[in-house]
């Protein structure tokens, strides 16, 4: 006599989550070399001002991890397109599974991938000012190594869930692009003609995009903006997948 051994739904969503950050490991690598060149970027410093009389001239120049932060976005971005193909998508009929638990176990993977990636470009941050530190042949005239813990906290938070709301744009585009092939070409046209006709028109939309995102004061905004948009990015993605053709 058969018996059939049931599994519940939160158990195959974890089980999932877990073959996926065992299958793409991989791309962990690639974060670290992007970051190591983001470093390196970064030895030029993220801005510069000067000024002088006389004889004096002064130039000073600002160190932050900045650039390595946009470095780790773009990874998260690129990555989240990545799962999203076919190849990939495949890998699900591993198991028993269904739209909504492999949509849910992407959406954890995108979670616990920006956690690792957030923490790893903050710590980038340490790691560029100490190569400075014993580098830089110009006078140090202010280096911040000691931050408040509320402070420190609050700038992981804040990197982390900017790196996820990159991989969730990337993974609702990913999605979107995976009901057509033409999609590939036609997403990234009708994306920069939008950049393009609200620029003619005075309608800044990349800096307005920055300015409400980046330049938020309060920290409890920006969590609210981020969270949201990236819950508006995965229910769509959600959506869509629904549409997409079952696997024969």
């Amino acid at each position: 006599m058969m018996s059939l051994s049931k599994i519940s739904f939160g158990n195959l969503v974890m089980k999932q989550f877990r073959y996926k950050l065992k299958s793409y490991i991989g791309s962990i690598n690639s974060l670290v070399v992007l970051q190591l060149i983001a470093i390196l970027f970064s030895l030029n410093g993220a801005a510069s001002s000067g000024g002088g009389a006389t004889r004096v001239n002064v130039q000073t120049t600002y160190y932050t991890a900045d650039i390595v932060i946009i470095f780790t976005m773009i990874w998260a971005f690129m990555s989240a397109v990545l799962i999203t193909t076919k190849a990939y998508r495949e890998e699900n009929f591993l198991f028993v599974a269904s739209r909504l638990s492999s949509h849910l176990s992407n959406s954890l993977f995108l979670l616990a991938t920006s956690f690792l990636a957030g923490i790893m470009a903050l710590l980038s941050g340490f790691l560029l000012k100490v190569i400075i530190y014993f580098t830089i042949e110009s006078e140090i005239l202010h280096m911040s190594m000691s931050q408040s813990f509320i402070e420190v906290g609050m700038g992981i938070i804040a990197t982390i869930l900017y790196i996820f709301l990159a991989s969730c744009f990337g993974y609702l585009l990913g999605t979107i692009i995976q009901l057509h092939k033409t999609l590939v070409i036609l997403l990234p046209g009708v994306l920069l003609g939008i950049i393009f006709l609200t620029s003619v028109n005075g309608l800044h939309l990349l800096p307005l995009v920055g300015k409400f995102y980046f330049f938020e004061s309060s920290f409890l905004l920006v969590l609210c903006k981020v969270l949201v948009s990236s819950g508006v990015f995965l229910l769509g993605a959600g959506v869509i997948s629904n549409r997409l053709e079952v696997r024969q």
